[in-house]
């Protein structure tokens, strides 16, 4: 009686846990086909040049996009805090992994209430947010970094259950601050120190050409993205991007010193006897000044269109790029 006993009991518990490991992997079978049917997308919010400055002055905006590709309605949690809901992985390209912000690590680690929303797609249906990418890596040197991010739908403390999205590469560009130039501009006939000012692209144009003009360098530079011009040569794009932070910033104030020299021949540094500014068009943050320029030779005038490629940086607008178009002689 005994030994049926035991062996009824062995029969049910062999049977609850056949019973409990069939229940458990049904729920792993329809996680991982939930998780299939996600799509956890981002993409850069505002393809500007990016520098190493702090968060606030500028940012790295990632657009994230939650998609439910699957047949059943999907439910996570999201955090208000999203520091809560998502991680950022970045390396560079020698596969250096970049770490956390100290505000993040102490987010996390400090005791504190976390506020969420319960969030239900249907499917085919999206729900996307932005984020900065800076408040969750340190980015302090310049290079190109590839980053993905991850999502947590039942937020950070369940971290290991995760949906990875796709894969960027991000350009971080030394800090304009620190490598456009070496020397202060100086406006030595007021005494003061010059300030580029929040004034319309074909205002900049203008003075710019004018500074030119009068062989004012410090003001011909103040609304040039210097690094960028450099860089529109591709031998010298290669060797600034394999340059050390210290040799950029060499390398920029000699091109600067060159050009003032007349040491390289550079159309932008060109003097125009005239100028008229043909048409202006520009968006919220890039625009064009096409400018018709006319150059005084012993025996001819050339005449040039000129293209100026301007961006908003900081409420500024600076000359990036430009394009120069021969018009003929006269």
């Amino acid at each position: 009686m005994k030994r049926i006993l035991v062996y009824s009991i062995a029969v049910f518990v062999l049977f609850a846990q056949s019973l409990y490991a069939q229940q458990n992997m049904r729920q792993n079978a329809q996680t991982v086909e939930a998780d299939s049917a996600i799509r956890i997308s981002i993409k850069l919010y505002d393809k500007t040049m990016y520098y190493t400055s702090d968060a606030q002055n500028n940012p790295v905006l990632v657009h994230v996009s939650i998609v439910n590709q699957g047949q059943n309605t999907f439910r996570f949690k999201l955090a208000d805090d999203r520091a809560f809901s998502l991680d950022f992985t970045a390396f560079n390209a020698r596969g250096i992994k970049l770490v956390q912000t100290d505000n993040l690590i102490r987010k996390r680690t400090t005791g504190q209430t976390v506020y969420f929303r319960e969030i239900s797609l249907d499917p085919e249906e999206e729900y996307a947010f932005i984020v900065n990418l800076k408040d969750y890596l340190n980015i302090v040197q310049p290079a190109v970094y590839y980053f993905e991010l991850s999502f947590y739908p039942e937020l950070y403390k369940s971290k290991y259950n995760a949906l990875v999205s796709n894969r960027l590469s991000l350009e971080i560009n030394p800090d304009p601050g620190i490598a456009a130039s070496v020397l202060v501009p100086v406006d030595y006939d007021m005494g003061t120190i010059l300030k580029p000012e929040a004034i319309a692209p074909d205002k900049v144009i203008e003075q710019t050409i004018i500074a030119r003009q009068k062989s004012l360098w410090d003001q011909f530079f103040l609304y040039m993205d210097i690094e960028s011009i450099y860089t529109k040569n591709e031998i010298n794009k290669r060797k600034y991007t394999a340059a050390s932070e210290q040799e950029r910033i060499t390398m920029l104030s000699n091109f600067k010193k060159n050009m003032a020299a007349a040491n390289i021949d550079s159309d932008i540094a060109a003097i125009p006897e005239l100028f008229s500014i043909e048409k202006t068009a520009y968006t919220k943050n890039e625009g064009t000044v096409t400018v018709l320029e006319w150059f005084k030779y012993p025996t001819f005038k050339e005449k040039k269109r000129y293209t100026y490629f301007v961006r908003l940086r900081d409420g500024i607008w600076q000359i990036y790029d430009y394009t120069v178009d021969n018009l003929g002689t006269e």
